[in-house]
């Protein structure tokens, strides 16, 4: 009897903390579109191949566990949002910048953005001395770019860094870039000879 009673408590505790995740989920499936391309899942394999660096493990869902607290992702290591955009926003976009870009392709191209700065990202955190020789001048010149006041604290990549597979610098990428800028998913800024576009959190 005294064991049950002992129990109770840690059962309440389970239960509250199982809520918090459906919660949680129930949260997350609100806002991913119904189409989700294939290559999210490889965003920062993607990234981590790219640069030669180890990769790094993070956990995708809170363990539920009492005794062992999920641990604390380091600071300044969180992924690239990806905020989707879903089919009335697109709807909604006037008919002259839409022409003929699809969900698919508007989608496809902010996993890549994703992918860019998740590899910037990478080179901002990593090491010195786990840089490869060639990487180290970029991995300076990002960091004075991410310690500045417009691009502090946000995730990027540089307009030199689309190169597909697709997203790319051709007339139909400038058009999704456009489309995006205008759905509030990026925003650019010059900084120095480089053109800084940053990803954003929809209003």
């Amino acid at each position: 009897m005294r064991e049950e009673t002992e129990a109770i408590p840690k059962a309440k505790k389970l239960i509250e903390a199982s809520l918090r995740q459906q919660k949680k989920l129930q949260n997350l499936s609100s806002v991913v579109p119904s189409y989700v391309p294939d290559r999210v899942t490889k965003t920062t394999d993607d990234a981590t191949k790219c640069l030669n660096l180890e990769p790094i493990v993070e956990d995708s869902f809170v363990s539920l566990k009492l005794e062992e607290p999920a641990p604390k992702e380091k600071k300044g290591r969180v992924s690239p949002p990806l905020f989707y955009i879903s089919s009335d926003e697109l709807n909604s976009v006037p008919p002259y910048m839409k022409q003929r870009i699809t969900l698919e392709k508007v989608n496809a191209a902010i996993n890549d953005m994703a992918t860019y700065a998740e590899a910037t990202s990478q080179l901002l955190t990593a090491p010195r001395k786990k840089l490869k020789e060639n990487l180290v001048e970029r991995a300076m010149e990002l960091r004075d770019i991410a310690a500045t006041e417009t691009v502090k604290g946000k995730h990027f990549f540089l307009e030199t860094d689309i190169r597909g597979p697709s997203l790319k610098l051709d007339n139909t990428g400038k058009a999704i870039l456009t489309l995006l800028r205008h759905l509030g998913r990026i925003s650019e800024t010059r900084i120095g000879h480089h053109r800084v576009i940053l990803l954003l959190r929809p209003h």
